[in-house]
């Protein structure tokens, strides 16, 4: 059983959120079968470039970020 794919955070994109709470990142998959590919995604909490995360799914991506009005 996967607990988990690791993925390292390459680039902070952005926050979103009403508050800012949630932090867009891209990231590249370390292991699994999409070893290498990089996605989009939405994190909560604090993150920096270079942190390892364990993503559950890799099929999935965020949506891009909207410029504020």
């Amino acid at each position: 059983m996967v607990d988990g794919f690791p993925a390292r955070v390459v680039e902070v994109i952005g926050r979103s959120g009403v508050r800012g709470e949630v932090i867009q990142i891209r990231c590249e998959v370390l292991e699994g079968q999409d070893t290498g590919k990089v996605l989009v995604r939405n994190v909560r909490g604090p993150i920096r470039v270079g942190d390892i995360l364990l993503l559950m799914e890799t099929a999935m991506q965020a949506r891009k970020l909207e410029a504020r009005r």
